[in-house]
């Protein structure tokens, strides 16, 4: 079991150290937590979101590597794949943005006076 977590950790090192967009939803998503905290949002929703996202951004980079191993020179099919999976991070991160707009939207306008 614990060579599993080990497994899973350099899964999460190598997204880090090699998908910036991995980094950049992380960062973003540390910023919608000390958001929700700064204005009083309930923080389970914001951690099941960046969850959410950051988990399709690792099926999206696992799919990336496979399709690479299956296919090393341009095919369409293989083309479809990786935009596909690039597609489900990107529905994903427009929920997210969209909750976010929701739930952050009306506690920012009252802390900042607007209403």
């Amino acid at each position: 079991m614990a060579r599993s977590f080990l497994y899973a950790w350099e899964g999460l090192v190598y997204a880090w150290r090699v998908q910036r967009n991995f980094r950049l939803e992380a960062y973003l998503g540390l910023l919608a937590l000390l958001l929700a905290l700064w204005l009083g949002v309930d923080p389970v929703p914001v951690l099941l979101l960046i969850a959410l996202v950051l988990s399709l951004e690792l099926l999206n980079t696992a799919l990336e590597a496979l399709t690479d191993l299956a296919s090393p020179v341009y095919h369409p099919l293989a083309k479809r794949a990786k935009d596909t999976a690039a597609a489900a991070v990107f529905l994903a991160s427009l929920l997210a943005l969209s909750i976010g707009l929701h739930l952050f939207l009306p506690p920012l306008l009252r802390k900042l006076g607007l209403i």
